[in-house]
Parts: structure tokens; C-alpha cells; sequence
């Protein structure tokens, strides 16, 4: 294993918004610098209120890295096509060894209809706090590196993603649940408004069951 040499210096229908594309990433904290030489990487830290002069020490290549890569959650409301491929890349991370899924996608029928889009507004504000609230409970129930949460606006074609959740974590167990908790708790307490666009028939808005404005209905 290389060592390391370190050195000490200095919610109703009225209010619901059609959206731009939004991006948020939460991350603990900045980076370390450092500058690779060879097969050393020469870490640079700043010590509140401590100066040593000279002061070096071993730590291994994995430390450095865990240091590095600090959890993230990542919330995207997106106009655009949404990817796969893109949102579990995100996620990836060197420390785990799972990365799970979920996609939500259109199907082309709902009671008897033939469907051939759905078209989705959301209010922003509300909606990138409760994904937030949403990740920070994961993060208390299960430990996860890294949270991804993409939501597509506007009209959404069948076979396309609606929503996309991905979640890594060393083991399997923590990612899988926390993605079902995910979705579930996106559900019941994001205000997202869904229109369903019937091909012979008038198009209609649904909310989710599970919404809890709705409990009372």
C-alpha cells in the first residue's frame, strides 16, 4: 500500500409552477488539495488555529480517498429526456459495492384508456425541500454514500422515465430499501401534479393516492 507524506500549513392546483430545469448537489464539504508526485500525493490542510512546521504522518490511499468523496444528494427537476445511464453514474462510487434503481416510466393504458403521454408540474420550492427531507431520512435509517433524485416536467411520452432514483451504498440491503423509501415517501409528500393525456378521450389530472393532502378526500 503507497503511504501518503502530509504536510501542516496554513400544495393546491392554483400554486403548481411549470418549471426550468433545476440542479441541486449537497456535499459535506470541499475537498482537500493535494498534488500527486509519482506514487506519493502530498496532502495540503489547513488546521484551525494549529500551525505545525515539519510535521508529517502515514495514512493509507483509502483514507485519502474516503476523505475526498463525501456523500452527495443530488435533486434534478428536468424538462429534458431523462438517462439512466447518467443518474447511476452519479452515484457511483469506489467505496460501495451496490448501486440500486428505481425508474418510473409511462405505460400506455390506465381503466380501460389508451394513454400517450403524461404531462407533470410540480411547485419547486416545496418539492426540492421534501426530496431534501426525503435523502436526510435515508441517510438516518440506512448507511448510503450517495443519493440521486430526478424528476422529469412536463409532457412525458410512454416508455419514457418520469422519475429516476439511485442510490450506492457498500452493501445491497441499505441501497434497495432506501430506494423503496425513496420513491414511496416521494409519493405521498412531494406536491407533483400528474396529467394523463388519453388518446380518444379528454385528459385528466391525478395526484398519488398516497398523497396526504389528499388522506381526508
Amino acid at each position: 500500500m503507497s503511504s501518503l507524506e502530509i504536510s501542516n500549513s496554513c400544495f393546491s392546483p392554483e400554486t403548481k409552477l411549470p418549471l426550468s430545469p433545476q440542479l441541486v448537489e449537497d456535499s459535506a464539504s470541499e475537498p482537500s488539495r493535494k498534488s500527486g508526485h509519482g506514487n506519493h500525493i502530498k496532502v495540503e490542510c489547513v488546521a484551525s488555529d494549529i500551525l505545525a512546521e515539519g510535521c508529517c504522518c502515514l495514512v493509507s490511499r483509502e483514507d485519502v480517498d474516503e476523505v475526498e468523496e463525501k456523500p452527495k444528494d443530488i435533486i434534478q427537476f428536468s424538462a429534458k429526456k431523462l438517462s439512466v445511464d447518467e443518474v447511476s453514474q452519479l452515484v457511483i462510487s469506489l467505496l460501495c459495492g451496490a448501486v440500486s434503481l428505481f425508474v418510473g416510466t409511462t405505460r400506455n393504458n390506465f381503466e380501460g384508456k389508451k394513454v400517450i403521454s403524461l404531462e407533470y408540474e410540480a411547485y419547486l420550492p416545496m418539492a426540492e425541500n421534501e426530496i431534501r427531507k426525503i435523502c436526510s431520512d435515508i441517510r438516518q435509517k440506512w448507511p448510503v454514500r450517495h443519493i440521486a433524485v430526478f424528476h422529469r416536467l412536463g409532457l412525458v411520452p410512454v416508455s419514457e422515465a418520469s422519475t429516476i432514483i439511485a442510490v450506492s451504498s457498500a452493501h445491497r440491503a441499505a441501497s434497495l430499501e432506501a430506494v423503496s423509501y425513496a420513491i414511496d415517501s416521494l409519493k405521498a409528500k412531494v406536491p407533483i401534479w400528474k396529467k394523463e393525456i388519453y388518446e380518444e378521450s379528454a385528459s385528466s389530472w391525478k395526484r398519488n393516492k398516497e398523497c396526504f393532502w389528499a388522506a381526508g378526500d
